[in-house]
């Protein structure tokens, strides 16, 4: 059998603690309060159940007044309905007692009751009736309506502020102005903030349901006690009038106070604004902090009093101390403070020297919007922009063959509410304006008719456009323009920006990063090749120069291959770079002209060739005329428009050693013209040169 060892030292029974107390306590206060809805109590525990409530309602009023923001009293909706309940259980247990034995006496449910019965209302029942009505008026259609109307629109708004607060704590955070603590406790705030408003709509509803209730319990103790008054206890209309209905109406009253209380302290939570000040320092810093206002009001107040037939003494007195405490406050406003007559210097221990934890890294790639595009970037309000640029990172990924960085999303409040702008290492490498709800009509040359709205260019193409309402869309479809929402228009024009910027997205951490990937396929191959052979940074720029050119680098295993194969007679990227696009030749052909078997390119003209050859220097440095060369750019413009105009690619065909400074030439100002080497067309393809550049008309 095997042992149990006990350690002596321990108790024998669990030891209560106080984080047990607390735990037990609000599950027996509910277990409690729904039972005095059931359990018969006498009058003297109800004599200090009523007491407990009007203290527990007037601890719940001061608790509202000295806090600072809503957060500070945030179980205020929970505890709003803990004291509903209990006040509505204690209406019941009351009427209990007061059907029972209401024809002993007017203290047949305690001297609580009775007091309010015959103290607060003279033993009028009448006179009882209408101050009972006049407070269930005030908190059932003045405060606790109003309250509830606040916190509605409350929690509408802090709902629709979220994403911008949020947007505005990744800034701070990615400015380096707070920590990750600081943010996280700021976005835990923002969330708490919604759900108490959001607490608070739904609460209010609870205290509107009490005063409902409190009009049907009256009536119910006034009929139901004058029934038993006079049909079971032989008692006279009178009598039974004079026992029932001023108990009903202490009882309703010994309720309504205590609920007006908690409405009123409802109220101030909902209506305050959040300064970091309690409710009486705000009042006292509002109305007293203007001493001309005060001073204006004394005035007022002291001609009123001059009026004959008005009540003299009280205007003119409180005209006499409003205005001296305008006066008193003008020369305490006027005095200048002892802190700003002497300044002391902080001490130089307080200073706070900078660290290395001040400097922020450069977000690699950014999207900055404007507050209008808020709602395109939060997922709350169902905006798609995030889930399309990461859709765009996916097949960035799969075109180009490397996955680009993260992109830092954020609202930047000096742009134009409408606009938005790209960032590649903190430089801005586009822009344009979008607008929600719009949709922009894109001509690509050949619509029927022209539409109303606001004209511009798609700003990724720059193609002309015009943006146009939503009920114009079938209409613009059907004209021949290409319709696409806000949200698509940035998504275009980021994914054209990225593509087109492809090879500065390559860096040192990318490059490992897929040479760690390609690691897990080709294993110790690479390891001889990279970095034994060849370093990263040389893989690195051999592969930005493919993509300078819009080559891609999915095939991987071919650069791979050629690296080995040259790597160890040079380690010139230049040279390696030719010498990978031979081995992605068919690729490369392929992506410019697809599959057809015949290439249609433009050549340059034999003499121009061997100028240019000859100007070409060992380090495949260009040396010619600016003349010729602005001929050269201007013949090949040309030759571009005539290839598009044809529906054909524009590429031109040169000599390999001719290929790199060609193409560097000509990329600047014809980004689209593509430059290939002989040594890159396979031999299973034909070539027709449509075009010579430089040849004599």
């Amino acid at each position: 059998m095997s042992a149990i060892a006990v350690n002596p030292a321990s108790p024998a029974t669990p030891r209560i603690t106080g984080h047990s107390v607390a735990a037990y306590a609000a599950p027996l206060l509910i277990i409690l309060i729904l039972a005095m809805m059931i359990l018969p109590l006498p009058p003297l525990l109800l004599d200090l159940l009523f007491t407990f409530n009007i203290a527990l309602g007037m601890i719940v009023l001061l608790a509202a007044v000295y806090s600072t923001k809503p957060l500070d009293f945030a179980a205020f909706p929970t505890i709003l309905l803990l004291t509903t309940l209990l006040r509505l259980s204690l209406n019941v247990a009351s009427t209990r007692v007061v059907l029972l034995h209401g024809h002993t006496g007017p203290d047949a449910a305690g001297k609580v009751i009775e007091a309010f019965g015959h103290f607060l209302v003279g033993g009028n029942f009448a006179v009882g009736l209408v101050v009972f009505t006049i407070l269930v008026v005030i908190n059932f259609v003045v405060i606790t309506k109003g309250a509830g109307r606040i916190a509605e629109v409350s929690a509408r708004f802090t709902l629709d502020a979220m994403p911008g607060k949020q947007m505005a704590i990744d800034a701070d955070l990615n400015a380096g102005l707070i920590g990750e603590d600081e943010a996280r406790r700021r976005r835990q705030e923002i969330s708490q903030e919604a759900e108490f408003y959001g607490s608070m709509d739904g609460a209010s509803k609870f205290v509107r349901g009490d005063a409902v209730a409190g009009i049907l319990i009256l009536f119910v103790n006034i009929v139901g006690g004058l029934a038993i008054g006079v049909l079971q206890h032989d008692l006279s209309f009178a009598a039974a009038s004079r026992n029932y209905v001023l108990l009903a109406i202490g009882d309703g009253l010994v309720a309504q106070i205590p609920a007006l209380v908690i409405s009123t302290a409802a109220a101030l939570m909902v209506s305050r604004v959040g300064t970091g000040e309690d409710i009486g320092r705000q009042m006292i810093g509002s109305l007293l902090g203007k001493p001309r206002s005060l001073g204006i009001t004394a005035g007022i107040l002291g001609v009123l009093g001059l009026i004959p037939g008005m009540p003299h003494f009280a205007f003119l007195l409180l005209a006499a101390l409003v205005g001296a405490a305008a006066w008193r406050l003008s020369r305490t406003s006027a005095a200048p403070p002892a802190s700003e007559a002497q300044p002391v210097p902080p001490p130089a221990d307080d200073l706070v020297e900078a660290t290395w934890e001040d400097v922020q890294p450069v977000d690699v790639l950014g999207l900055e919007v404007g507050f209008r595009l808020i709602g395109l970037v939060d997922r709350v309000q169902g905006g798609e922009l995030l889930k399309r640029i990461k859709s765009i990172r996916r097949k960035f990924a799969q075109d180009i063959g490397f996955l680009p960085p993260a992109v830092h999303i954020r609202d930047n409040l000096e742009l134009k509410p409408s606009a938005y702008r790209v960032l590649l290492k903190g430089v801005v490498v586009g822009e344009g304006e979008t607008h929600p709800g719009m949709y922009l009509a894109i001509n690509p040359g050949r619509v029927t008719l022209a539409l109303p709205g606001a004209v511009t260019t798609d700003p990724a193409f720059g193609l002309p456009a015009t943006w146009i309402e939503a009920g114009q869309r079938e209409q613009a479809q059907v004209a021949g323009y290409t319709v696409v929402d806000a949200g698509t228009v940035v998504a275009t024009h980021f994914s054209h920006i990225v593509h087109s910027h492809s090879a500065q997205l390559l860096g040192r951490a990318e490059t490992q990063s897929l040479l760690d990937h390609l690691q897990k396929q080709m294993g110790k191959a690479l390891e001889d090749v990279v970095p034994k052979l060849v370093g990263v940074a040389v893989v690195q720029k051999v592969l930005q120069n493919l993509l300078e050119e819009g080559v891609h680098i999915r095939d991987m295993r071919s650069i791979v291959d050629v690296l080995a194969e040259h790597g160890a007679r040079t380690q010139n990227p230049a040279e390696l770079s030719a010498c990978v696009r031979v081995a992605l030749g068919r690729a490369i052909v392929q992506q410019v002209f697809g599959a057809v078997r015949e290439l249609q390119v433009a050549a340059l003209d034999p003499e121009l060739e061997r100028v240019i050859s000859q100007a070409v220097g060992a380090d495949e440095v260009m040396a010619i005329e600016p003349g010729l060369a602005e001929n050269l750019i201007r013949q090949a413009a040309a030759a571009a428009a005539r290839q598009e105009s044809l529906g054909l690619p524009a590429a031109l065909l040169v000599p390999d050693r001719l290929r790199a400074p060609m193409a560097r030439m000509l990329r600047r100002v014809l980004p689209n013209f593509k430059v290939i080497a002989h040594a890159e067309v396979a031999d299973s393809r034909t070539i027709r040169v449509n075009t010579l550049l430089g040849a004599r008309a």
